[in-house]
């Protein structure tokens, strides 16, 4: 290939020379693997939906982390499936909790491992909502207490990071002031900001088992249509303390990932959500499309649009690919 420069000269190219003139990079570093702890032992069970990637029991995941840690991708967010669900989801705040206990055996065996822990009720309420219901709307503010008793047990449990993903109003402020209060000011907050009432969500709710079983969620998650919207919900969380701010799902909403980066100066994260992973394997599978090569292609647009951590159930293929 040759390469225009800008006096109109052709320079021709080879992979170093485009490495250097490469305008965006990836790396494992800018990776995080979502990991799905369940009840009992020696279990490592594939999710239909998401070929490839495994629901496990707490005593596998030290292999995990080794695994992860051996390819660069030094960061995972953990997700629970606990063993009994109630109205108020009371199980994501319990001390010997399913996530309490995978942070323990995380930071024990891979002390320097980032755990993040995803903060929400929906895999723990027995009505699959994200918050505490009256009647069957579910109510805002009694939700705000008991998602900030998660997250502060999460980091008693040793979490070096939070992210509430539940989307209600005011939650990132009950979270930090709680944190604080119990001294705790230096564990960060990753808000899933820019949360869309999405489509692209299913393979993760028959992962995690947190489908609604009434209604949906568009009263608390985003319209899909709005980006102004998105503007302003990032900018609550901005002013109620957050660290970092996330844009769920990541390739459908890339101007929005674009705008946040434009509007703050904080980091940006996106998820690379469950049914855009399942698509490209899905495609892959029917020899459609080259799996590595879209994987690569996706992900690198969603950095390309200003993400600077990146969600994705590829992180493991993507490292591997990027060590060689």
């Amino acid at each position: 290939m040759i390469f225009p420069d800008y006096r109109g000269r052709r320079l021709r190219q080879n992979d170093n020379f485009r490495a250097l003139i490469r305008e965006t990079s990836i790396s494992p570093a800018h990776l995080v693997y979502p990991l799905f702890v369940m009840p009992g032992k020696g279990v490592r069970e594939e999710i239909p939906s998401m070929p490839g990637v495994f629901r496990v029991s707490v005593d596998q995941l030290a292999k995990e982390a080794k695994e992860c840690m051996g390819l660069g991708v030094n960061s995972v967010i953990l997700f629970g499936l606990p063993d009994k669900k109630d109205s108020k989801g009371s199980g994501a705040h319990a001390k010997d909790g399913i996530i309490q206990r995978s942070i323990k055996e995380l930071k024990n065996t891979a002390p320097n491992l980032t755990v993040c822990t995803d903060v929400c009720l929906c895999e723990y309420t027995s009505h699959g909502h994200c918050g505490i219901l009256i009647g069957e709307v579910v109510d805002n503010d009694s939700t705000l207490e008991v998602l900030a008793r998660v997250a502060l047990s999460h980091a008693q449990a040793g979490a070096d990071m939070v992210a509430p993903s539940d989307m209600m109003d005011g939650r990132v402020a009950e979270i930090r002031g709680i944190l604080d209060e119990n001294n705790f000011p230096m564990v960060p907050i990753m808000s899933y900001a820019v949360k869309y009432a999405s489509a692209f969500y299913g393979p993760f709710r028959d992962a995690a088992n947190c489908a609604p079983q009434h209604g949906d969620r568009k009263s608390y998650q985003m319209d899909p249509a709005n980006v102004r919207e998105a503007l302003r919900e990032a900018t609550l969380d901005v002013e109620e303390g957050a660290d970092i701010l996330m844009v769920k799902p990541a390739m459908a909403y890339l101007d929005v990932i674009s705008r946040l980066r434009d509007e703050f100066d904080l980091p940006i994260a996106a998820y690379h959500v469950s049914g855009e992973y399942a698509m490209i394997k899905a495609a892959a599978a029917k020899g459609w499309i080259d799996e590595t090569k879209v994987m690569h292609e996706s992900l690198l647009s969603i950095r390309r649009a200003g993400a600077d951590i990146i969600i994705t159930y590829f992180a493991k293929d993507m490292a591997r690919l990027l060590n060689g």
